[in-house]
């Protein structure tokens, strides 16, 4: 009878997410998920629109994250669930296009941030084993990688935790290596910290406007912290542990990024600063600390730290299209699997195959990494507005509640930085605008597929889907 009952509560809870992770590895999850490509990478880009207050686009990025995070915080302690940003988009509004086009933005989203990574994986490379700086090079050894992980990912990939701590480890001892390098520069005399208090901006835009360029740009390295609430299910008691851990996540980066950012202008002139493509850190290293070994090691750090967002990137992006293709909301093809392997090949071939094409005909790191802030600026704009639309949905449990101004706030600030007025380059609307006509492309296809069988028993159609509570990952 023992035995009975055990084999039921086995069944019971076998599609029950295990609750692991306590403060301290989600905190160690939220940092090492923030970290990474965007500070490694667009450090000089940044400086191109600001000159030496580089540090105050990525404080003002801080800030705009920081806030958006008050209302993720509120809808995942109100909804301690998996889904995220296309659950509470279709909770509070029952758009069933809106919904799609959220969830499919969100995969877009980390397909750009991957093709970032994946250059800013091969210009490390190039660097480290000193091969010079072809931009055909870099192309191909970008498609390389993003086969390499395309390989990985169909082999199949199990994330745990102690891998993320190892990870997180290798990206932050970097950042601490320039932080490190900037305190022995000033002792020697080598640091012009004076700098970072002058502005050089574009003739064609004022200080406001290149501010804001700049901003949009340096969001991309704060973006990550909404992974996290994909991670409420394995959480120990989210609704207590998730405000004061996502936010102190949140500060211990942001003082990462401004101290990098100070001591990144105060080492190398802006000049030669914005001229250092996909690698200004290493430029910082090797001229604050030339009789150092740091010179040396800190590309393959820097590649080891983008590796890992290209990586995880990839597998969210396949991984959320295979769950919208079980849930009924893409064509059954996307929920093909490999027999031996079970990993969703052709989602995993479909995002592949997507960040092949942004690599080859795109290119540049810039240009990629502000593509990935627009598509989350959007998105954040929506949940800031889902969060105040879902103050009359209550819940029988205790929940954050952030005060209103917030996500009003927030919302109005993220809905500026996706605006062209803040002089971001069109291109990166273009890329965002193919990318989502795809999203509506396979959003028609999935209605008319499921049309068809619609009076199939056993299939769940795009209308009930979205009539329930959203993505059910």
């Amino acid at each position: 009878m023992s035995d009975l009952r055990s084999t039921e509560q086995i069944e019971e809870h076998k599609d029950e997410l295990k609750r692991v992770m306590g403060p301290g590895l989600l905190l160690l999850f939220i940092i090492g998920d923030i970290l990474g490509t965007g500070i490694y990478a667009l450090t000089g880009t940044v400086a191109k629109e600001v000159g030496g207050a580089v540090w105050l686009p990525f404080l003002l990025a801080f800030v705009v994250a920081v806030m958006t995070a008050f209302a993720y915080l509120e809808l995942v302690t109100k909804y301690p669930h998996a889904g995220g940003a296309a659950v509470y988009t279709n909770k509070a509004f029952k758009i069933g296009f809106l919904t799609f086009m959220v969830a499919f933005t969100v995969m877009a989203s980390g397909i750009t941030s991957a093709s970032t990574a994946s250059r800013a994986f091969a210009e490390n490379f190039m660097k480290g084993f000193g091969l010079g700086n072809s931009p055909v090079t870099i192309t191909i050894i970008a498609l390389a990688f993003i086969a390499l992980v395309m390989a990985v990912n169909l082999w199949g990939v199990g994330e745990s935790v102690k891998a993320n701590i190892v990870l997180t480890i290798i990206e932050l001892s970097g950042l601490l290596i320039v932080i490190f390098v900037g305190f022995l520069a000033m002792a020697n005399g080598k640091a012009d910290f004076s700098r970072a208090m002058v502005f050089e901006t574009p003739e064609d835009k004022g200080v406001f406007l290149a501010v804001s360029a700049a901003t949009s740009v340096a969001f991309f390295a704060m973006v990550g912290f909404e992974d996290s609430v994909n991670m409420a299910e394995e959480t120990k008691e989210p609704n207590k542990i998730f405000p004061k851990i996502m936010l102190t996540g949140l500060g211990i980066t942001g003082v990462i990024y401004v101290l990098v950012s100070l001591t990144a202008v105060a080492i190398v002139p802006v000049g030669e600063l914005t001229k250092t493509g996909a690698t200004p850190l290493l430029t910082v290293v090797q001229m604050g600390a030339p009789g150092l070994p740091f010179g040396a090691i800190f590309p393959f750090i820097s590649m080891f730290a983008v590796a890992n967002t290209a990586l995880i990137n990839m597998l969210m992006a396949s991984r959320l299209l295979y769950g919208m293709s079980k849930q009924g909301i893409l064509p059954p093809v996307f929920g093909k699997v490999l027999s031996a392997r079970r990993t969703p090949w052709f989602a995993i071939l479909f995002t592949s195959a997507l960040a092949a094409v942004l690599i080859t005909f795109v290119g540049q790191v810039s240009q990629l990494g502000g593509t990935t802030a627009l598509l989350l600026l959007g998105v954040f704009t929506i949940t800031n507005v889902a969060v105040l639309v879902l103050r009359k949905d209550k819940v029988d449990h205790q929940h954050f509640t952030a005060p209103t101004w917030i996500p009003i706030v927030a919302g109005l600030c993220t809905f500026y930085l996706v605006g062209p007025w803040t002089g971001r380059p069109m291109e990166q609307f273009t890329i965002a605008l193919i990318l989502l006509a795809i999203g509506a492309v396979l959003g028609v296809l999935t209605f008319v597929v499921n049309k068809t069988v619609r009076h199939t028993p056993t299939a769940i159609t795009h209308e009930e889907y979205l009539g329930g509570d959203g993505p059910r990952n």
